[in-house]
């Protein structure tokens, strides 16, 4: 017959197991506060996602489409006086905005300039512009050191106040300036416009747009009047 011997637990023992058990439990509840926070977060990322898309339909949904665009005569990043015309038969990416903008401006000139690069050889066939809304402040001088951040291949528009304010009518812009002379904001909307070689509007796009999509709106508008 076997004889079975009960162990006796010291006080070091059991402290020690009261210890285990209680690192266990903040260890499985520091685990279910990670998951929800990251479960919130996604949720969070995706509703402002759903937002920013939301916002960027009710901006294009506002545009009259079949009148935007028209003709413009402005001054390059050079000091040149060009107009329209020398961008004849050419896609047009436009984006407005100013050099001085904090945050909105170089995102929308960054996601043109993926896309151009997204687009390699085809990338000839486009012209992006950046056409300054802060006429006072973007010289030529200033719009060509700000672009040469992005992209060579985006060129900067200025102008006087009438040009600008005519040019913006075209592409229906909104844009006002801020309290201040010197140290100012500009609110203004921010669409990127993809134009074909007519004149005629393509798409429009958020600041934030997925280059590709840019990458596939060229595209199919470029297979369809080849």
């Amino acid at each position: 017959m076997r004889f079975f011997h009960k162990r006796k637990f010291s006080r070091k023992d059991k402290y020690l197991a009261r210890w285990g058990v209680l690192h266990l439990f903040i260890a499985f509840l520091a685990g279910v506060a990670l998951t929800v926070c990251v479960v919130a977060l996604q949720a969070h990322r995706a509703q402002v996602g759903m937002q920013e898309m939301a916002g960027a339909a009710a901006n294009d949904g506002a545009l009259d489409r079949d009148k935007l665009g028209g003709p413009f005569t402005l001054t390059n990043q050079d000091g040149k006086i060009v107009s329209d015309r020398d961008f004849a038969g050419r896609y047009l990416l436009i984006y407005f905005g100013y050099t001085f903008c904090p945050d909105i401006c170089p995102t929308g000139l960054q996601s043109m300039s993926r896309a151009l690069d997204e687009l390699k050889g085809d990338a000839d066939k486009i012209q992006p512009l950046f056409i300054t809304v802060d006429p006072a402040r973007d010289t030529p001088q200033r719009l060509k050191d700000y672009n040469s951040a992005f992209n060579p291949r985006i060129v900067g528009l200025t102008g006087s106040a009438e040009q600008i304010a005519a040019v913006a009518k075209e592409y229906q812009v909104y844009y006002e300036k801020g309290e201040g002379d010197e140290d100012y904001e500009v609110d203004h909307s921010t669409l990127i416009y993809l134009m074909n070689p007519a004149g005629k509007l393509v798409a429009t796009f958020g600041e934030e747009t997925d280059p590709q999509a840019i990458v596939a709106a060229f595209k199919k508008a470029s297979d369809t009047h080849s």
